[in-house]
Parts: C-alpha cells; structure tokens; sequence
C-alpha cells in the first residue's frame, strides 16, 4: 500500500501572512491538527502545528498586561511560528516508509508532494486507522497471539492448520520475537470453534500466548 492511497487529498493551507489566531480558528473548525503553509504561487514554504500556535508568543517580557498580550498575539504572523524545513513524501512512498520517517523524526504528518505541488498530507490518524484494520479489529472473531519458530515455511504451516480446522484469516501480521530464534505471530480467525482451531495450530506453533473471542 502506497502514501497515495491513504492520504487527505487537497488539504486546507494557508500563507504566511495569516495571524495566529486565525490559523487557530481555522484548526478548530475543520477538527485538523496542522495545516500546510503555501506561498502566493502555491509553493510549500512551511508548516504549523496546534502545538506551534500554543506555544507561540509575541514577546518574552513579562511586563506586558493581558490585554498588551493579547493584542501582540492577533497581530503575529503564521511565519513567525512555522516549521520551515518540512519533511515530505511522495505518493507511491509505501506507507510503512511515511510511518518510520514520523517516528525517526517525532513528528506527526507529512505533507505530500508531486514535484512542486502538494497534493494530500498523510498522518498519525490515517496510520492509525490502516493499524485497525491491518489487525481485522471491526470484525468479530478469534485473535491469537502466537509464538512460532524463525524459520522458513512455519507461517506456511499454519494458514494450512488453520485452513483444515475450517477457519476462515481475517487478519495476520508477524513481529519479532523474543529472540533471533523466533518471531510473534498474531493472527485473527473466524468460522471455527476455539477449542478446535488451538487443537489444530498447536502442533506447528511453539507456544500460544494469548487467545481472545473480539
């Protein structure tokens, strides 16, 4: 799966020259948590954040009054406050790579670009909603965390087990173990009794570690 298909296409931007409580209000309107920041061409210059319109400040001194305050705050700009250096992706970035890059860099989206245009912004909140259903959780059935050995054909092994029991995947994804010498393996199952699917998959699993009706 690519960037392409699980980003926000044409998101909401705005220009430098925007004051902070307008970009403010922009973000609570939409419910959106970051907006790009284009130049009269359309070029992205930069990007910011809830948390940089939180944190911004019109002066350190501590001398101003509350109303002083609030009226430097109405009059600062969106650029003094963005992020200049934007990392982007592009579309056809697989999306495992668009969610290592937020995590390496502890940042929460990244807009996305073809060539010079920006054409979508892919976040947190679309990772997390692919991470749903990577693990079928909108759908009943039995879920088992497996612990199976690191070698070749065992995740072969049990598709086939599961299979023969009558048991229809819903889901599966593999982690790495507790040494080099296996690897976790959660599964999802349905159409088949408990009972009847652990009978099934316990000969080809080292150790069940967890099963659950969801």
């Amino acid at each position: 799966m690519k960037v392409g298909q699980r980003m926000t296409r044409n998101p909401i931007t705005i220009t430098p020259d925007m004051t902070v409580p307008e970009a403010q209000a922009i973000m609570r309107r939409e419910k959106i948590k970051r907006l790009p920041v284009v130049d009269n061409n359309g070029r992205l210059i930069g990007i910011v954040t809830s948390l940089n319109l939180i944190h911004a400040s019109p002066s350190p001194a501590s001398s101003l009054d509350i109303y002083e305050m609030h009226y430097l705050l109405s009059k600062l700009k969106v650029e003094k406050v963005m992020t200049k250096n934007v990392i982007t992706v592009t579309e056809d970035l697989p999306i495992e790579e668009a969610a290592r890059i937020m995590a390496d860099n502890s940042i929460s989206g990244l807009p996305v670009m073809r060539g010079d245009i920006l054409v979508g912004i892919i976040t947190e909140t679309d990772l997390f909603k692919l991470f749903i259903e990577l693990f079928g959780a909108r759908h009943k059935g039995i879920r088992l965390t497996l612990l199976l050995p690191e070698k070749r054909g065992e995740l072969a092994k049990l598709s086939t087990a599961i299979t023969k029991s009558g048991g229809n995947i819903i889901s599966f994804a593999t982690f790495e173990g507790e040494d080099p010498t296996n690897g976790y393996c959660v599964v999802k199952v349905s159409g088949v009794d408990k009972n009847a699917l652990v009978t099934a998959i316990a000969p080809v699993v080292e150790k069940v570690v967890d099963i659950r009706e969801t």
